[in-house]
């Protein structure tokens, strides 16, 4: 495998929340000339690429995920030319750039959606999902948003209801319509052509529907909380027909050099697989969420790992998310000491880390109190904002200890609050301490770059006599072979591991203090503690 690697498989993807990045402007918003500013930071993290959510003209109902252009940029964000220099700079130093590309819907002000509402019989009418009411006059279906209420809205005008998955603002384009699909592939080629390495597609499983627009039915295991666990996705989410919508994406990908996708998918592994393609011909990397939705347990985790790798066939490559922009952080969800033990199985499993701004430093979620919520996720279900608000994982970025932690000036209203630990909890602050979490993020980084075993080498569990431990194997050709042993208790333990050799060298720890030879036979894991072992 090591010797052609593509730099997908080899590297890191970092995700940046360009809101929350670095703000140069004084609006309290993040943009790309403060991404720009950041890049050598992003370049300290020995990561590959940095993956940019959405930065098109968006009325902003859903954050720029509900596009107005896809060939623009908003002027919150700056101007082409901004984006331009970020993509030079970024390139000159090594680092490759991959856009949010969002095909499922569109913003209602897009000039798509303007002239399919002017009229039933417009020329663009069929590029977005409209249908007559109800014989009651409801709406046609029992679709649902994931944002609360029905998956349709009223037009007055036209007298139809058109669909959308998320806020009503968001309408849904119409893949049946072969125009529709020309006119994504159309965008994709623009931003390709400008050098972009790849995109990150929203909710690529969601982008057809059903045909005959039958109701969803009934979820048995639904848990009463959040609304549209009620119904089975059956008709809305990975419907036949999608696939072949996936490859022709990748034909346009696969027409440039050296171009990847990764596709957002929340499904269950088996289901999950099947968006690489037959043929590896489809996603690149189809997004694997799991660690992010399973319990925190050693055997859980464990197993996890062996059931996606055994679905990993026909050199299928694998991926890992610990976080991103709509899930709480993972130091929120499984506390900070436990945080560093989840980054070293994030960077020495096989396969594509992705990492989220901010998880490097063990940031946290921050309470965002009612009245200064954002997100139409929370503002459209305030009962279960706490579940499924998004703004707390999306504050600035902590550089420092200055007034608005270095994100903005000093005197600025940053557009979502910061972190009261901000001032302890900063990259300042962790750049000068040796123990830290950003240098223990970086060690890691660096090691695993530099060792093929951990960066394309073959995973094996290490069975160990302890519920409360995971370790595994990697191995490459070259000889260098590693043992990773992670702790997910806060008990100190003692392992036999004897079984894969009699002595092994810390390479990395947890407790970045701890070096030298074990003993392998009598192995002495702290509480919370995780090892990186060369055999």
């Amino acid at each position: 495998m090591t010797s052609n690697t593509q730099w997908w498989q080899k590297g890191i993807i970092y995700q940046v929340y360009p809101r929350s990045y670095q703000d140069s402007n004084g609006d309290g918003i993040g943009d790309l000339p403060g991404i720009t500013q950041r890049l050598d930071y992003i370049k300290s993290l020995n990561v590959e690429a940095l993956w940019i959510s959405p930065i098109y003209p968006s009325p902003m109902h859903d954050f720029g995920y509900d596009v107005a252009d896809y060939v623009g940029i908003h002027p919150m964000f700056g101007t082409m030319a901004d984006f331009d220099h970020l993509l030079g700079e970024a390139h000159a130093r090594g680092l490759k750039v991959l856009l949010d590309l969002v095909p499922n819907h569109t913003s209602d002000e897009h000039a798509w959606f303007i002239e399919s509402r002017r009229s039933r019989d417009n020329p663009k009418r069929d590029w977005y999902i409209w249908r007559d009411p109800a014989p009651d006059g409801g709406p046609p279906n029992n679709w649902l948003s994931f944002f609360g209420g029905p998956a349709w809205t009223f037009d007055e005008k036209t007298g139809q209801y058109y669909m959308h998955q998320f806020v009503k603002q968001q309408p849904e384009l119409n893949y049946r319509n072969p125009a529709v699909m020309d006119a994504l592939l159309g965008s994709m080629r623009f931003w390709l052509d400008k050098g972009v390495d790849g995109f990150r597609v929203d909710v690529l499983w969601l982008m057809l529907k059903d045909d005959q627009f039958r109701d969803n039915p009934p979820n048995p295991d639904w848990d009463g909380v959040v609304p549209i666990g009620s119904l089975l996705q059956t008709y809305t989410a990975d419907v036949p027909g999608i696939h072949d919508i996936v490859r022709q994406m990748r034909q346009v990908l696969d027409s440039y050099e050296e171009r990847m996708m990764v596709g957002e998918i929340y499904m269950e592994i088996e289901k999950l697989v099947t968006y690489y393609g037959e043929h590896l011909d489809e996603c690149h990397l189809p997004f694997n969420f799991h660690l992010i939705s399973s319990r925190w347990e050693a055997p859980i985790i464990r197993q996890l790992i062996e059931t996606y790798e055994a679905n990993l066939t026909g050199g299928r490559w694998p991926n890992w998310v610990l976080g991103n922009h709509d899930q709480h952080r993972v130091a929120t969800r499984i506390g900070v000491h436990q945080a560093r033990v989840a980054n070293m199985m994030l960077l020495t499993l096989r396969g594509t880390p992705t990492c989220y701004y901010g998880d490097e430093l063990g940031m946290e979620d921050v309470p965002i109190p009612l009245e200064l919520l954002q997100d139409p996720a929370a503002l459209n279900q305030p009962e279960i904002a706490h579940i499924v608000g998004r703004d707390p994982e999306r504050t600035p970025m902590q550089w420092d200890d200055s007034p608005n932690a270095g994100f903005a000036a000093e005197g600025v209203q940053t557009w979502l609050p910061l972190a009261a630990d901000y001032q302890t909890r900063n990259v300042a602050k962790q750049n000068a301490d040796p123990t830290s979490m950003l240098n223990f993020y970086r060690v890691l980084t660096a090691l695993r770059n530099a060792e093929p075993a951990l960066h394309a080498g073959d995973y094996a569990t290490v069975m160990t006599s302890h519920n409360d431990v995971l370790a595994y194997r990697r191995s490459a050709p070259d000889g260098n072979n590693f043992v990773i042993v992670l702790n997910f208790s806060d008990n100190d333990l003692t392992l036999d591991l004897s079984q894969v050799a009699s002595t092994a060298t810390i390479a990395v720890a947890t407790d970045m203090e701890r070096a030298g030879t074990v003993d392998l036979s009598q192995l002495a894991l702290h509480g919370n503690e995780g090892l990186v072992l060369r055999l």
